[in-house]
Formats: C-alpha cells, sequence, structure tokens
C-alpha cells in the first residue's frame, strides 16, 4: 500500500536535522547516541556537501519528511557503499515508503558508480521486522558477528547488489 502524495529530495536542508532526529527517535529502537550520531550526519552534510561522503534522499509528504536514507562510499573501496540508515515514521510504517526509499537510494548509488550496499543491523529480537524488511528488498546476510555491540547483541551484514 503506497502513501498517496510523497515527494522525494537529495537536497539537504537544515531543518533536516531535527526531522531526522524526531523519526529516529519515534522508532523506539536507538539509544541517545545513536540518535544524536544519526542527527550528526545532516550536520556533517551541511558543512561538508558532498565532501561529507554522506548522501540523502529524503521521503516527504505535504512538505513534511517521513522518511529518509542516508548512504556514502565505502573508503578504500572502488565501488562498495554503506546504507547508514533508513527510518520511517513509525504512523506510515509498512505502507511501501521503506521499500521505495531503498530502491531510490539504490539508483542514486549506481548512478555514482557503486555497484554493492552494505548494510548492519543488530540480530536482536526486536529488530526480526528490519531482518525481513532487507530480506523482502532483495538483500542477503552476508555476516554475522557474535556479540558485536554488546553480549547478546550481535551485527548481521547484509548486501545488495545495485541493479541499475
Amino acid at each position: 500500500m503506497k502513501t498517496a502524495g510523497l515527494s522525494y529530495r537529495e537536497e539537504v536542508r537544515a531543518a533536516d536535522k531535527e526531522a531526522v532526529r524526531a523519526i529516529v527517535n519515534a522508532s523506539g529502537f536507538f539509544s541517545e547516541e545513536e540518535i544524536a550520531i544519526a542527527a550528526e550526519l545532516v550536520e556533517e552534510r551541511l558543512l561538508h556537501g558532498e565532501k561529507s561522503g554522506y548522501f540523502f534522499l529524503f521521503a516527504e509528504q505535504t512538505g513534511t519528511v517521513v522518511g529518509y536514507t542516508c548512504f556514502g562510499p565505502i573508503p578504500g573501496s572502488l565501488h562498495s557503499y554503506d546504507l547508514y540508515w533508513i527510518a520511517v515514521d513509525d504512523k506510515l510504517r509498512h505502507r511501501g515508503i521503506g521499500k521505495d526509499l531503498v530502491f531510490r537510494s539504490e539508483a542514486l548509488v549506481g548512478q555514482r558508480g557503486g555497484k554493492r550496499i552494505y548494510i548492519e543491523t543488530s540480530a536482536r529480537p526486536q529488530y526480526k521486522e528490519t531482518v525481513a524488511f532487507y530480506l523482502a528488498c532483495g538483500c542477503r546476510q552476508e555476516a554475522f558477528l557474535e556479540d558485536f555491540y554488546a553480549p547478546g547483541d550481535s551485527k548481521l551484514i547484509f548486501v545488495k547488489e545495485v541493479l541499475v
């Protein structure tokens, strides 16, 4: 089910810092430190532009940010990118916005010469739906790093081949 009236933009605006903070915070998945990092990446992009290595795609509905991705090239790699963040307003989840953001971000990565996108997430039970989402987007699990974040909190690494 799609949400009507969505538009997408790559341009990063000053107000995006608080929009990102609000969306990530409302998910209930992230610590204060992680929420601060998400907002910090917007600030880095605003301060340094493309040289920051952080690229964004924002989904908006009637001028309000309702979801976003943050991605960038992996330093030292020829054509690999990280998907650092993807988040959608909790009230609008399960409507296809997240998948649309992934596929649109994949196209942007491809336009920049990227061939693979890497995505990291926790293996904690609360991320079961997240794992299913990545698999449904055509990602495959590439690695499992036991107790990476903390005891009992392992890291999963997914990869998506860019199909552009």
